[in-house]
């Protein structure tokens, strides 16, 4: 409680114990006033409710087993307007005002949620019949949403990839490095206390990776080498026809 508004403490009078004490003013009123000990006790036990919020996956949990037909079977359905209103009329006392509300928050603002309005033409109520139709201009939020999170999807998987290649250059080039650590640092622009942790990263990915597969001849099988440089392959070329053609082939010495 804020020390400002606690009232100041009534110093104890000191009267005989035999000298009549007249009731002041006003005093059966205030006695009055006291609240009952049951309506202290229910008013103890309510902020204690309250002070346990429900949780979004507690009041996912709930409404799941209270409303299956909305929340449960069939997929995503998008919920009626006003639903909040009906889940408190159809389970009173059940959820606070601030816990259905934060747990709609999350619900409609989920990817899931929102692809099924960027495709449904229905709402639903609690117990999952149509209960109005869906908007073109809810229809068309939910798909620019979406498509701005693939944007974003897309961006940070660049970045990854990106930073994961660097990472690979990293250590590919400090193992073979002959400068100092100070200036290996220098030229690839870490500091000497980030580098450890970049090469343990890059050398968890590196294990992580998936051997690289070796191409295989479809006819039997069998491994494909790389293909041979131009030149080797007109030295061969040269020599095969030298031996079977009756070429004059390599000039001997």
């Amino acid at each position: 409680m804020n020390e400002a508004l606690t009232p100041a403490p009534i110093p104890a009078l000191d009267i005989p114990a035999e000298a009549p004490v007249e009731a002041p003013a006003g005093a059966v009123q205030a006695e009055a006033a006291v609240p009952a000990p049951e309506a202290t006790a229910e008013a103890a036990t309510a902020a204690v409710l309250a002070a346990k919020e429900m949780s979004p996956a507690a009041c996912a949990a709930k409404l799941k087993e209270l409303f299956p037909a909305l929340f449960v079977g069939g997929g995503v359905k998008p919920l009626k307007l006003r639903v909040q209103a009906d889940i408190q009329e159809r389970a009173p006392g059940v959820f606070t005002k601030a816990a259905l509300s934060a747990f709609l928050r999350r619900h409609t603002g989920s990817t899931s949620y929102l692809m099924a309005i960027s495709k449904a033409r229905t709402r639903f109520d609690l117990d999952g019949q149509p209960a109005g139709d869906l908007s073109d201009e809810h229809r068309a939020a939910a798909v620019e949403e979406l498509t701005r999170r693939r944007g974003l999807q897309q961006e940070r998987l660049e970045l990854e990839q990106t930073q994961a290649r660097n990472r690979a250059g990293l250590l590919h080039d400090f193992e073979r490095t002959t400068l100092t650590l100070p200036n290996f640092c220098a030229l690839k622009g870490v500091t000497p206390e980030e580098l450890p942790g970049l090469l343990e990263i890059a050398r968890q990915e590196a294990a992580a990776r998936p051997p690289a597969r070796e191409a295989r001849d479809p006819r039997d099988g069998r491994p494909q080498h790389a293909p041979r440089s131009r030149e080797r392959t007109q030295e061969r070329d040269a020599g095969r026809g030298g031996r079977r053609g009756g070429g004059q082939g390599r000039p001997r010495t």
